[in-house]
């Protein structure tokens, strides 16, 4: 089985940043994929960033360019760098994980954008 632990959310103004984490463990096989997913209240979970074990990571166009990505093997983390924040992103914020045997989810962190 494989726990996924997300961190870093918290309130912030307009314009600011925030760094989310998000730390792997378990029982973890040739994993496939790792992703950001988003769910702000009363709407769907989206895609924020898909990070393929082979090939570029992809953005949501509605982060292109104010979010990156990346990951420190030895700590089995991946970070989501939140950069120009703005009320719209407001949500909860998962981690994904695809690995060979399955599909797994964090509990999520909420970030609230807000004056």
């Amino acid at each position: 089985q494989v726990q996924l632990v997300e961190s870093g959310g918290g309130l912030v103004q307009p314009g600011g940043s925030l760094r989310l984490s998000c730390a792997a463990s378990g029982s973890i096989f040739s994993i496939a994929r790792m992703a950001w997913f988003r769910q702000a209240p009363g709407k769907q979970r989206e895609l924020v960033a898909a990070m393929p074990s082979s090939g570029h990571t992809n953005f949501a166009a509605s982060t292109k360019g104010r979010f990156t990505v990346s990951g420190d093997n030895a700590k089995n983390t991946v970070y989501l760098q939140m950069n120009n924040l703005n009320p719209e992103d407001t949500a909860v914020y998962y981690c994904n994980l695809v690995d060979h045997l399955g599909d797994y989810w964090g509990q999520g962190t909420q970030v609230t954008v807000s004056s």
